[in-house]
């Protein structure tokens, strides 16, 4: 295969870019080659109060070798993965090759064009519920192998659910060294650029679910009232077999893979990783839910 043009080495590291990330720290780097393309994880991004050994820096750095998965196969390449664990080099993540040419499917040209069109919504969803249909195109569209969507629909689950995001709050609302780092990295506008840290405007949403992020000033619903509100939305749970480096990965990819699919869709969303973050909560969600396997992470989904 010939090397990347300027053209497509621009298209692939706009796509890249717009990539969701913890804190929107954008922690990874791109380096192109002739034959691939090297994403490394940026170590001096590192958020060592939310995120102490790094999984969230991962996560965000599977959705970003989302993006450049599908702006490769947009510009008509076929490419191949390969998980990177070469100590001379620790941050290299993964090498994507390009291998061929072909035609992107239409799954893969609507989800690269929604890669625009994607942002976190840290407001309440709409009451219509979402369509059974596309539920289980959502349940079963990612494709990435060693991850699955456990939906939380029953009541009894949403309840386990609603009172560790309470616990989770509570933890974080009152950890000073969390919300110095926080704060920190809270941008002065409302639209900051990608890499420059989370927007101003998340201090305006004042009240869990849709907070998102904790702050100081966060209103904590009680073990109830904040149950009824998550029986609302579509709560998808992403699990991984084990809890090593390349599954953070792929939970990443996966769940970009999904929330590009529900914007497709017209739908919105928005990701809380901050709870996995306590070991407390991890486990209670694998002891509660039954779980096969580490939860990573959970998707939060509905109409706007």
């Amino acid at each position: 295969m010939s090397g990347w043009t300027s053209a497509e080495k621009q298209l692939i590291t706009a796509a890249t870019a717009l990539a969701p990330s913890v804190h929107n720290t954008r922690p990874w780097v791109l380096e192109f080659h002739d034959e691939h393309i090297s994403l490394y994880e940026r170590l001096d991004r590192a958020l060592p109060h939310h995120d102490p050994v790094g999984r969230d820096r991962l996560i965000s750095c599977g959705a970003a070798l989302e993006h450049v998965l599908l702006a490769a196969r947009f510009l008509g390449r076929v490419v191949d993965i390969d998980p990177r664990h070469d100590r001379a080099h620790p941050d290299e993540v993964v090498r994507v090759t390009a291998t061929g040419r072909a035609e992107p499917s239409d799954g893969d040209r609507r989800r690269y064009r929604a890669i625009s069109a994607r942002r976190s919504h840290r407001g309440e969803f709409a009451a219509r519920p979402v369509e059974r249909d596309l539920r289980r195109e959502l349940l079963g569209g990612h494709d990435v192998d060693g991850v699955g969507l456990r939906p939380v629909t029953e009541p009894g689950e949403v309840a386990v659910l609603a009172r560790l995001l309470n616990h989770s709050a509570l933890v974080l609302r009152a950890d000073r060294a969390y919300q110095r780092e926080l704060a920190a990295w809270t941008a002065p506008v409302r639209d900051p650029s990608p890499g420059a840290g989370v927007s101003s405007a998340t201090r305006r949403v004042a009240t869990l679910p849709w907070a998102g992020l904790v702050r100081p000033t966060t209103a904590i619903p009680d073990v109830g009232f904040l149950a009824d509100r998550l029986s609302r939305e579509l709560l998808l749970l992403v699990q991984t077999p084990d809890d090593g480096r390349y599954d953070h990965v792929r939970a990443g990819m996966a769940a970009e893979r999904t929330w590009l699919t529900a914007t497709d869709a017209g739908l919105v969303g928005s990701v809380l990783t901050q709870p996995c973050q306590l070991h407390e909560v991890r486990a209670g969600l694998v002891e509660s839910l039954s779980l096969a396997g580490f939860p990573q992470l959970l998707l939060r989904l509905g109409h706007p």
